[in-house]
């Protein structure tokens, strides 16, 4: 099944990303890296070092980009090249990094076509730090480290902690995952916007309410939706954070996720936090009832016969909950899974709920709703007519949302 993430989308289509390789064990996943950032519709010019080469050869990376891959300090083509890349690069991102690397940009150093390109640009620059944990805690590195992100303002992205090289144990040093990597590109890529610096509070997944120490009533939601516009926010500058039922997703790259397991503890998770937000964002599938009461055993069909009665009680309204605790001039988002009359039921939640928009979708609708990685939605705002988006990936209706966050809030992309 093809990677929907990985389409040509904004903030990458049509952008120049400079992807620099060094020699460390972790360069095998830059290739993934070029070919990911290929895909999403950036051009990609690969520039290895000597020592690069000796982990990864440069025809793989023409394999995945479709553009030779640089490893020449001393060529020319007009302008000689570091130049022209460093003129035309929308982003530069070294990865990985190694300490090498790290000490010779931070002393400005120009020795090859990495460095030289570095001191020519005036692109955002990401590293990717890489090596063992013992060098990467080294002072020096360390100092290096918070030159290139304190004095020349470049962002460094990791290194995560984890399984080091054969031999190496574990600890803070590995590279950071390719998706990650391409996310921090996106972030430089989208730059700065109406959402810089703002908090954005999202809600997500589903909610899981207790029938006894082993069964639940929930719903088929995966979370995915909520969780790219968390990212999406994240990638357009926002300070995130995500409040989530229980799913199987990684965390959003730079979001603050607070795990909650039913409706009654998202709701007390989002009312401590809605008053320091900008943008609220509804899109959890909360369940609407919850058992009365939750037995301390697993009922057992011996004693209940061959039918269960479960008394319900309905759960607190999440969002309708946060309006009298808002944030002035904020803006609120909610999301609307129908089965029929889908613009009419939307529309009914925007006053109730005080909200901004709401995302309406169908859930009987083939590629929309729970367990895909499609959606197709309809704006609804307070004034202006409804707004039809086609089947596309989850992703891209996370950053056409964005698009509309921003517009709420004064300003556009």
């Amino acid at each position: 099944m093809p990677d929907l993430r990985l389409t040509p989308r904004r903030p990458w289509q049509d952008k120049h990303v400079v992807l620099g390789v060094t020699g460390g064990i972790a360069a095998y996943k830059s290739i993934q890296v070029a070919r990911d950032l290929t895909r999403l519709g950036a051009k990609v010019d690969t520039v290895l070092t000597r020592s690069a080469q000796r982990f990864v050869a440069p025809l793989s990376f023409e394999g995945v980009t479709g553009r030779p891959a640089l490893t020449d300090l001393f060529s020319a083509e007009g302008a000689a090249l570091h130049i022209r890349l460093g003129r035309e690069a929308d982003v530069i991102c070294i990865a990985p990094a190694t300490a090498d690397l790290l000490a010779r940009a931070a002393h400005g150093r120009s020795d090859d076509l990495i460095c030289t390109t570095l001191l020519a640009t005036r692109a955002p620059v990401i590293v990717c730090p890489a090596m063992n944990d013992k060098m990467f805690s080294h002072p020096q590195v360390q100092a290096n480290v918070a030159h290139l992100r304190d004095k020349l303002g470049y962002t460094v992205a990791g290194p995560a902690e984890g399984a080091l090289a054969v031999g190496e144990g574990e600890g803070p040093g590995r590279m950071i995952e390719p998706w990650q990597i391409e996310e921090h590109v996106g972030r430089a890529l989208a730059g700065k916007g109406a959402l810089s610096g703002k908090h954005v509070l999202i809600t997500a997944g589903p909610t899981r309410e207790a029938i006894d120490p082993v069964r639940f009533l929930g719903n088929r939601s995966s979370g995915r939706m909520g969780f790219a516009i968390a990212q999406a926010a994240w990638r357009h500058g926002a300070v995130v954070t995500l409040v989530s039922g229980p799913t199987a997703l990684e965390v959003p790259v730079g979001v603050d996720l607070v795990p909650v397991e039913s409706a009654v503890e998202m709701h007390y998770a989002v009312q401590g936090l809605v008053s320091s937000a900008d943008v609220l964002v509804f899109s959890a599938a909360v369940a609407d009832f919850r058992p009365v009461d939750v037995e301390g055993q697993k009922v057992k069909r011996a004693d209940t016969g061959d039918s269960l009665t479960v008394p319900l009680v309905a759960n607190p309204d999440v969002a309708a909950g946060t309006v009298g605790l808002r944030k002035p001039g904020s803006v609120a988002i909610g999301f609307a899974l129908e089965t029929n009359d889908l613009i009419d039921n939307a529309r009914k939640k925007l006053e109730p709920k005080g909200l901004d928009l709401i995302v309406a979708n169908d859930a009987t609708e083939e590629g929309a709703g729970f367990e895909v990685g499609t959606n197709r939605v309809t704006f609804l705002s307070r004034d202006g007519a409804p707004e039809a988006l086609p089947l596309m990936s989850k992703e891209s209706v996370a950053e056409e949302l964005m698009e509309r966050v921003m517009d709420l809030l004064g300003g556009g992309a």
